[in-house]
């Protein structure tokens, strides 16, 4: 059965407004100076990875508890989809097929921006990143994984799957090529045609 997983920060939401906000709540209540600019623009690994470069090691499991008590309230709302990305889950349920959605995200804050911006899904995997995304590709037995990060490329390739990057995320096209994409996109407009001419996993035919 076709099964398409897909990314959530910067593949199918942007949600850089909604963390750079909560960011910069974390370090006004924390008394904590952090460049949610520069927070953003490196959107991918885990939180705890990037609560790490703001707090010492004994504080960052209380900031990371702390930042997920705010997400809720001050970064679904701000953060809208990105292009492409309702006509590309729909592309994907029109050929019959399912809709994975992986991400390092914490699961229950993944869904909260898919219920909020109506975006279909079938199986949701959080707490995923590098090997972890590769493995619940696998277990979900995904013809591919569409992804902005050169960490979804290299899951991709290692669970077997057609790798599709896109350039809405901090990686080039050069990077997501490197790391094992079989195809880049500059959004996801481009997936549905792509979902029409090539068999997933077989590679993109001549012409």
């Amino acid at each position: 059965m076709l099964t398409v997983g897909f990314d959530l920060d910067m593949t199918l939401v942007d949600s850089r407004p909604g963390i750079a906000a909560t960011y910069r709540l974390l370090g006004a209540l924390t008394g904590v100076e952090i460049d949610a600019d520069a927070v953003v623009a490196r959107l991918g690994p885990p939180l705890e990875q990037e609560i790490a470069r703001w707090y010492p090691p004994e504080q960052v499991t209380s900031a990371v508890e702390r930042y997920r008590t705010l997400y809720p309230d001050h970064a679904v709302l701000p953060s809208p989809a990105l292009p492409g990305a309702p006509e590309a889950l729909a592309a994907v349920r029109e050929a019959g097929g399912r809709v994975l959605v992986v991400t390092a995200k914490m699961p229950a804050l993944a869904e909260l921006h898919l219920r909020h911006l109506g975006l279909p899904f079938d199986e949701l995997y959080g707490f995923a990143w590098a090997d972890g995304k590769a493995a619940a590709l696998r277990s979900a037995g995904a013809t591919a994984y569409v992804g902005d990060h050169v960490a979804d490329m290299a899951a991709a390739r290692d669970a077997a799957g057609f790798g599709i990057g896109v350039t809405t995320g901090p990686c080039s096209a050069a990077e997501l090529v490197v790391a094992g994409a079989d195809v880049v996109l500059p959004d996801l407009w481009g997936f549905p045609p792509l979902l029409a001419r090539i068999q997933l996993g077989r590679g993109v035919p001549d012409g």
